[in-house]
């Protein structure tokens, strides 16, 4: 029951992170082209943000496998 109520957590906290970091990186690319960014750089940026979306949560899933209490 323990294992399971720890999975439980872990999820819902990589869920909640994942919702904060795409608000966050949406924010960015808002900012990005609403500064005057030519929309021919749209697709890289995206793919940019994106690439550093998935490492974070990536980051934080090991993370909080690896730490989380027991």
């Amino acid at each position: 029951m323990d294992v399971l109520m720890r999975m439980i957590f872990i999820t819902g906290e990589v869920v909640l992170l994942t919702a904060l970091l795409g608000c966050l990186f949406g924010g960015m690319w808002l900012t990005l082209f609403d500064l005057g960014l030519r929309p021919k750089y749209q697709r890289a940026i995206t793919m940019v943000l994106l690439a550093m979306g998935c490492l974070a949560v990536a980051f934080f899933v090991v993370h909080l496998i690896s730490f989380y209490p027991t």
